[in-house]
């Protein structure tokens, strides 16, 4: 897969140490694209180190099992996040960055490394993972014609709009990781998004849960997406 002017094709093509960067009911997934406004100090430094090596971030989510840990400068992190590289910043003139990252792909955190740098870094394997590396894996398996319903169902019963001619252009692949990590669900919901073992699966997650929210929010006579 290609990300920005990388060219990633297996594990050995990504590092086994990367920064972490913990953030709640965010997740980043492979060939997708995330936007971040960085202010923080730590993570400042953080986007300075890996603009100045090979520009590859991991996306993890702090423990949402855990209580208690609202606010703690180093929260537990679950054990798969996913691997972003840096494809556009921009410098704002007050200490920020407008960084943009490509998904490459999931990764398993094995171990959180000691460090004198302000941020986290974490030894990872991604060999669990390698279905990431191969574009369109598993999108003639996608009920292609049930998500966008289901989205289109979605967007009418919240008064929202899309842009129709870019989802019809999208990838089967794009399209779904695109949607899940839009997707206004919880942390454990975005995590079972990321955690999904196919595309298909994925997809299948996130109509079932668009399912659940419309029939919440309309009561006992809730939609049924057919």
């Amino acid at each position: 897969m290609l990300a920005g002017n990388a060219t990633y094709s297996a594990p050995d093509d990504v590092p086994v140490t990367v920064p972490l960067f913990p953030l709640t009911g965010a997740v980043l997934l492979p060939k997708a694209q995330m936007p971040l406004n960085i202010f923080e100090p730590r993570y400042v430094a953080m986007i300075d180190a890996a603009l100045k090596g090979d520009r590859v971030v991991g996306m993890i989510q702090p423990d949402f099992t855990v209580s208690g840990t609202t606010g703690d400068e180093t929260p537990p992190l679950v054990s798969i996040g996913c691997l972003g590289r840096i494809v556009a910043y921009q410098e704002t003139g007050d200490g920020r960055y407008l960084v943009t990252l490509t998904g490459i792909t999931r990764f398993t955190l094995i171990e959180e490394l000691e460090t004198v740098t302000p941020y986290r870094i974490g030894r990872i394997s991604v060999e669990d993972f390698t279905v990431d590396f191969d574009t369109g894996r598993g999108e003639s398996a996608v009920d292609r014609e049930g998500l966008v319903k289901a989205l289109r169902i979605y967007l009418d019963a919240n008064d929202l709009e899309a842009d129709w001619e870019s989802i019809d252009r999208a990838s089967t692949e794009v399209l779904v990781n695109a949607l899940s990590m839009m997707s206004p669900y919880g942390p454990a919901e975005k995590q079972a998004l990321l955690e999904a073992p196919d595309l298909r699966t994925r997809a299948e997650t996130l109509v079932a849960l668009t399912e659940v929210d419309l029939a919440r929010r309309e009561g006992d006579d809730g939609m049924i997406l057919q």
